[in-house]
């Protein structure tokens, strides 16, 4: 009899314990659904990174690659402007020496007293407005969008200068009546140039400038008696001298953007 009873009570007490482990077994069952359903809904911080406007550590390589683009964009830059400068420099001695012996200008004695009995100041002025000009050009029309591939060779651009060198020559060298006839055909001859190598708004518009801004910064300088001009009919100058600023600032462009041509883009930062 007391073993029975025994097995009763034990059997009794499984029983029971097994009632008892149910609703446990439940509960953490259903903790474990929560706290899946809770995980999915969270995103990971990998996923959080990986989408369409996520943006990546920068890696070495590719800040390696964006410096050297940018120095090789300011060492073409540089080379740029060191060939516009000491053409222009050239230009403006060369061409300078040819109004001073057709006595077109006239310096002090006291200046001409320098390399190739020209002022010394200059080749210096224009070699760095040639510089200027020649860089600028290129930069408009990026900026205006206009493609400056009309006749782009460096044949085309030696021709226009030697255009260029003929009109300067043309104004020391032909006897009209007077200025005025002499001026227009200058004008008509500057016109034509800009027609035959360049055909650009930007071009256009950027001679005009160059020819207002030269005109009126020459003859501040011949007003302080820096040096004159020998029958000035325009202002203290002569009335011809826009168009030769014109013609120039056209050969000067077409160079710079023959120059600009063979060189990278400069990198952009996005």
């Amino acid at each position: 009899m007391p073993r029975l009873e025994n097995r009763a009570w034990s059997c009794s007490c499984t029983a029971r314990g097994r009632h008892e482990a149910q609703p446990g077994d439940a509960a953490a069952g259903l903790a474990a659904k929560v706290g899946e359903m809770l995980s999915s809904s969270v995103p990971s911080p990998s996923l959080a990174l990986v989408g369409p406007g996520a943006r990546g550590p920068s890696t070495p390589s590719a800040t390696s690659t964006s410096s050297s683009s940018t120095l090789n964009w300011s060492q073409h830059l540089v080379q740029r402007s060191l060939v516009l400068f000491l053409v222009g420099a050239f230009m403006a001695l060369v061409l300078n020496l040819l109004q001073i012996q057709r006595n077109v200008t006239l310096f002090p004695d006291e200046v001409i007293s320098t390399l190739f009995s020209s002022a010394w100041w200059v080749p210096p002025c224009c070699g760095t407005a040639a510089a200027v000009v020649g860089l600028l050009y290129p930069c408009i029309d990026s900026h205006l969008g206009e493609p400056h591939k009309f006749k782009r060779e460096w044949a085309s651009v030696m021709r226009c200068i030697a255009v260029f060198v003929g009109i300067n020559h043309a104004s020391a060298k032909l006897d009209f009546a007077n200025n005025v006839q002499l001026s227009l055909t200058l004008a008509a001859l500057s016109l034509g140039l800009w027609w035959m190598f360049d055909r650009s708004r930007s071009g256009l518009g950027l001679g005009i400038t160059i020819a207002f801004v030269a005109t009126l910064i020459t003859q501040f300088l011949v007003y302080n008696g820096v040096y004159q001009y020998t029958s000035p009919d325009f202002l203290y100058i002569r009335s011809w001298l826009p168009c030769i600023f014109f013609s120039g600032g056209v050969t000067v462009g077409n160079i710079g953007r023959q120059l600009a041509m063979g060189i990278p883009e400069k990198p952009h930062n996005d």
